[in-house]
C-alpha cells in the first residue's frame, strides 16, 4: 500500500502525543512538530505509511532525546494483557474450535495500537473480544489457513504490538510450535513489540524468536536483516499480524495470511470493509 494523504493529521498527532511521553518541554513538542510537518512536506508520495511513521518517530526520539517514549504504555499493556490470558486460554479450552477461537482472540488484540489511537482504554480491549468471538470471518480462508498450517514444516509469525502478542501467544500456542518462529520489531518504535516484550509475556519460552533488524512499525523486507529474509522467502505460511504489516507487505508477491482489526479508513478502502471489522484474508 501506498501513501494516502488521509494519513498526514494522524502522523501530526503522533509526532505531538509522543513528544508529550518523551518531555514536558513545550519547546521540544514545538520543534518536533516543525520537523514533522517539513519532512512530511519533502516525502515521495508512494512511501508506505509505516515508512513515513518510522521517519516521524527518529525525528521525536532525536530530538526528544528519549530512545523509547512508549515504554511506560507498552509495560501497562502487557501486564493488562497477562491478567486476561488465564481467560483468553479458558476459552479457546472451553471452544468446539480452540484454532479459530485463538484466531479470533489474535485480531482482538490488534486493537492494542497506539499508531492507530493515543487514547485506548482497557474497556475497549474487552469490547474488542467480544466482537470478535461473534463477527463473521472467511470461513474459507480459516480451513485453507488451518490445513497449511497443518502441512508446513516451517511457519513464519510476523508479531505486532505489545500487549497484543499475549494474544498472539494464544495464537501461536494452537500452532506446531516446533515448527514457528515469531518476529518482533529490531528497536522501540511507537508501541510495537521487540525481544523484551517477546521475553516479558513468555513468547521466548514457547518458540523461537527474532527480530527483524529495524525500527519501522511494519515488515519494509528491503529494510530488514538477512536472516528474517532468508527465512521470509523460505517459509511455508506466513501470518502477518496488524495493519504495519498489512501495509508493508500486501505488494509483496508472496502468500500471507494477514490477520488484522481493521482501525483506519484507508485500510478500509483497500480491503472493502468497514472500519472495527475483523479480517482474515490470504493476499497472494
Amino acid at each position: 500500500m501506498k501513501m494516502f494523504a488521509d494519513c498526514i493529521p494522524c502522523f501530526m498527532n503522533q509526532a505531538l502525543t509522543a513528544s508529550r511521553m518523551a518531555t514536558d518541554d513545550s519547546s521540544v513538542h514545538d520543534r518536533t512538530l516543525r520537523m514533522a510537518a517539513a519532512a512530511l512536506a519533502e516525502t515521495d508520495s508512494t512511501m508506505t505509511p509505516p515508512a513515513m511513521a518510522q521517519m516521524i518517530h527518529r525525528i521525536i526520539r532525536t530530538e526528544s532525546g528519549v530512545a523509547d517514549p512508549y515504554a511506560e504504555v507498552k509495560e501497562r499493556f502487557n501486564a493488562f494483557a497477562l491478567e486476561l490470558y488465564p481467560e483468553l486460554k479458558r476459552m479457546v479450552a472451553e471452544s468446539s474450535d480452540p484454532f479459530e477461537t485463538a484466531v479470533r482472540l489474535a485480531i482482538a488484540g490488534n486493537i492494542i495500537d497506539f499508531g492507530a489511537s493515543n487514547h485506548l482504554r482497557d474497556e475497549a480491549v474487552t469490547i474488542a473480544i467480544r466482537e470478535s468471538l461473534q463477527c463473521d470471518l472467511d470461513h474459507g480462508t480459516l480451513t485453507a489457513m488451518r490445513e497449511e498450517i497443518a502441512a508446513a514444516e516451517t511457519i513464519l509469525y510476523l508479531c505486532d504490538n505489545t500487549g497484543e502478542i499475549v494474544f498472539d501467544r494464544v495464537l501461536i500456542e494452537e500452532l506446531p510450535l516446533e515448527r514457528v518462529t515469531a518476529v518482533v520489531r529490531g528497536a522501540p518504535i511507537i508501541n510495537d513489540a521487540t525481544m523484551a516484550d517477546a521475553k516479558n509475556v513468555g513468547l521466548t519460552d514457547l518458540v523461537r524468536v527474532i527480530d527483524n533488524g529495524t525500527d519501522a512499525p511494519g515488515t519494509i523486507l528491503k529494510q530488514c536483516d538477512a536472516e528474517l529474509r532468508s527465512l521470509f522467502d523460505a517459509a511455508d505460511v506466513i501470518i502477518a499480524k496488524g495493519q504495519g504489516n498489512y501495509e508493508t507487505l500486501s505488494d509483496v508477491p508472496r502468500p500471507i495470511y494477514h490477520v488484522l482489526r481493521i482501525k483506519c479508513p484507508v485500510i478500509a478502502r483497500d480491503v472493502g470493509c468497514d472500519v472495527g471489522s475483523s479480517l482474515v484474508t490470504l493476499r497472494a
